[in-house]
């Protein structure tokens, strides 16, 4: 699949989430390429007389809604009746996030869904994870995060900024850490492990999380629930 075949899968995986969002809903719009496929399509619907409100997962889906015309909320304000988001990597229902260091809000608003529907590529489908898998850290605890990181058999690397001198920055001021664990058999445990750590805020790894799966292909799209 080339480059023009994987954006025309990307596309075609997030309209079809958004035509699953019925009228009256709360959506939650999540963060990546494909996704912002859904959040433009939402934006056609919407202009074309579709009553929805979004709740945005990133500065990057938030910014993209408000181009679109979506209404935006909060979660103090309403629940989630759906979320739409993409993933690094998935496997069944679990998946591996964070490529674009949102993955701490992503997993507040994607937990808070009432279903979370995923979008992704035919690239992204694995059988067992094994994408490194971003951890959010206070930046005070880099140093520690990342010891106890490679104490479970990991090996952490910061993540660097393009086009900036340094690391980036998450929209919450933290640090990502990218962890390579190689194949995950049991993200489960792997995800209880990270969580306990001190210092970090949130990892990538959305075990069980998924209710519906829609992988773009080349000339269709293929809808399962894992």
């Amino acid at each position: 699949m080339n480059q023009s075949e994987r954006e025309a899968a990307k596309r075609r995986a997030g309209e079809s989430a958004a035509d699953v969002v019925e009228d009256g809903t709360v959506v939650g719009l999540g963060s990546g390429s494909t996704a912002a496929h859904a959040i433009r399509a939402l934006g056609r619907e919407v202009d074309a007389g579709l009553d929805v409100e979004g709740v945005p997962t990133s500065f990057q889906a938030r910014e993209i809604a408000i181009d679109e015309g979506i209404p935006l909320t909060t979660l103090d304000e309403a629940d989630v009746d759906v979320a739409i988001d993409g993933a690094d990597q998935f496997a069944d229902a679990d998946l591996v996030k964070g490529g674009g260091g949102a993955h701490a809000r992503e997993k507040i608003v994607d937990a808070a869904a009432d279903r979370l529907l995923v979008v992704a590529d035919p690239t992204k489908e694995v059988d067992v994870l094994d994408h490194p898998v971003p951890l959010e850290v206070l930046p005070d605890a880099r140093a520690t995060v990342a010891d106890a990181v490679r104490r479970l058999g990991g090996q952490p690397e910061l993540r660097r900024a393009d086009r900036k001198s340094g690391p980036v920055v998450s929209d919450n001021g933290n640090l990502v850490l990218d962890c390579d664990f190689g194949a995950m058999p049991d993200p489960s445990g792997l995800a209880a492990d990270l969580s306990a750590l001190p210092g970090v805020v949130e990892h990538g790894l959305f075990v069980g999380f998924a209710d519906e799966v829609h992988v773009g292909t080349e000339t269709d799209v293929t809808v399962f629930e894992p």
